[in-house]
């Protein structure tokens, strides 16, 4: 083997290994959501440069840096905790604004928020939401930006997961403790 074909095999070695890494913490993403418009798991790995912008970038301080515990490959890698602070959704995007590697992009600038890819799911908790019980409530009635994803049916509130972009502002409005509404990750088949 001469010197060329060895870097060469070196480098698809080490390329390889990479991949093999990032893929193994794209699958243990469990207890965090990547803000909204990341890149699917493994191009967003690959495509964060770990600088922090977007979380300097973020109004309500929902976006956090995450820490070694998640493994070395998400290290520096922005995500939100939406069971703690849910995401505003702003009109301007200062996240994906401050991204220069474009790790979060969205599609098409005139794609409207009915149109982004959930972020997370929003779960009622039946056993602990009040209307269930017979109680009125209505907390979270208006916190929902997107049309016709919580809705209600007489005095309780329902999610529709076809229309829940999954920014947990129903969950922030709850005014019970612990929260009526869970959210959870999105189990894609992959």
């Amino acid at each position: 083997m001469d010197r060329r074909d060895f870097f060469k095999n070196s480098l698809n070695k080490a390329a390889e290994t990479a991949v093999e890494h990032v893929d193994k913490v794209a699958k243990q993403k469990v207890n965090w959501f990547r803000p909204p418009y990341a890149l699917p798991e493994l191009d967003f790995l690959l495509a964060c440069t770990r600088c922090g912008e977007c979380v300097k970038a973020c109004l309500e301080d929902a976006l956090f840096l995450l820490s070694g515990k998640q493994g070395v490959q998400a290290l520096n890698t922005p995500a939100l905790d939406l069971n703690s602070q849910c995401c505003l959704l702003c009109d301007d995007w200062p996240c994906l604004q401050a991204c220069e590697p474009k790790a979060l992009q969205k599609p098409d600038e005139r794609q409207p928020l009915e149109k982004l890819e959930p972020i997370a799911t929003a779960h009622i908790n039946t056993d602990a939401c009040i209307p269930y019980s017979g109680m009125e409530c209505g907390a979270c009635n208006i916190s929902c930006p997107i049309d016709g994803a919580l809705f209600w049916v007489k005095t309780r509130p329902f999610i529709d997961l076809n229309k829940c972009v999954g920014c947990g502002q129903c969950r922030q409005a709850c005014i019970f403790d612990p929260k009526a509404i869970d959210m959870k990750l999105i189990q894609f088949n992959e």
